[in-house]
């Protein structure tokens, strides 16, 4: 386990989740993928707007022969060992007044951070990716207009770094890296650390 080397107390699941791209050959069990839509389902929005979609893919059934198909070459290479891929839509108008939904990607986002952090309470990775061709995605699944595909990811049981090639299994076995937090907490000014950050 790749445990974050954290310098004030996280949540445990904080702590372990991270982004592996070695999966076990294993299915999900249902339950466990309802209840991280269930998570995802619970996330904040903007004026509760839930602009949250999802296109899941089981197991090499049709939809994710589908997703398979919208990665990029160097996804294409290690997702095979996930058992679930997934593709995050986004609605990009409000229902409740027609107007834009400038919020939509950050709500996307969080819904997707929920899902992630219910991921570790059942001992499930994810591993997120905007390497894929979101055109593609919204030809090959009838996205409508309105709706923008934003990212997929794959999400599994921790398997094996060696299924990978050798170049992937470096990063797979390198140790966790973070920027300090003085360079991303300020106050008065951008760019000067908060006082907070001893």
């Amino acid at each position: 386990m790749k445990e974050a080397k954290t310098r004030y107390t996280i949540h445990p699941h904080l702590k372990k989740r991270w982004s592996p791209r070695a999966f076990a050959d294993k299915q999900i069990e249902s339950e466990k993928l309802q209840g991280l839509f269930e998570a995802a389902r619970w996330a904040p929005s903007a004026f509760n707007a839930q602009p949250w979609q999802f296109m899941v893919g089981q197991n090499n059934d049709n939809t994710y022969q589908k997703i398979f198909e919208c990665l990029v070459e160097f996804n294409q290479m290690w997702t095979k060992s996930a058992p679930v891929l997934v593709i995050s839509i986004g609605k990009k108008i409000m229902a409740h007044n027609g107007k834009g939904n400038a919020a939509f990607r950050y709500d996307v986002g969080q819904s997707v951070a929920h899902l992630t952090f219910q991921a570790m309470e059942e001992n499930l990775y994810v591993h997120q990716m905007t390497g894929f061709d979101a055109q593609k995605a919204a030809e090959l699944f009838n996205i409508p207009e309105g709706y923008e595909a934003l990212s997929a990811f794959a999400i599994g049981y921790l398997g094996d770094p060696s299924i990978l090639n050798p170049e992937m299994q470096k990063g797979e076995l390198a140790e966790r890296e973070r920027k300090a937090m003085n360079e991303f907490v300020f106050e008065n000014t951008f760019g000067q650390p908060s006082d907070l950050i001893k």
